[in-house]
């Protein structure tokens, strides 16, 4: 049985997001262990100056780590859905919510549109995954 190029894209974009976020993670846990502030690429703050710290959350080390848990997870969520298994479209699903309050915190305003794109890409596939 052949995987649906709608579960194929949803896999594609959760890699994308899984990438795109997780690597800015990594200079900012490095300053950050390193006692300096967040680095800015291409003139934005790597997961600060949002809304967590409107709310009183600082950027810390703990909390980016956590965030590099979540995109790693949807590139394991990418890898299981690019082979069609249920498995990968339920991580997918579960992580909607974390990342939600870290797109939300950090002022990732893409992390929603991608969440949004995948997740009705799985949901038009579900039929078809095993």
């Amino acid at each position: 049985m052949s995987v649906p190029v709608q579960l194929r894209v949803a896999a594609i974009i959760l890699w994308i997001s899984a990438v795109g976020f997780g690597v800015f993670c990594l200079p900012a846990i490095r300053n950050l262990l390193m006692g300096r502030d967040i680095p800015f690429i291409m003139g934005l703050p790597t997961y600060g100056r949002g809304p967590f710290e409107r709310v009183g959350i600082p950027t810390t080390v703990p909390l980016l780590i956590g965030f590099l848990l979540v995109c790693v997870l949807e590139g394991i969520a990418g890898w299981l859905l690019w082979g069609g298994h249920k498995s990968g479209a339920i991580l997918a699903l579960a992580l909607l919510p974390p990342g939600a309050i870290y797109w939300w915190g950090f002022a990732l305003p893409f992390g929603p549109i991608l969440a949004i794109v995948r997740t009705i890409l799985i949901l038009l596939s579900w039929q078809s995954l095993k």
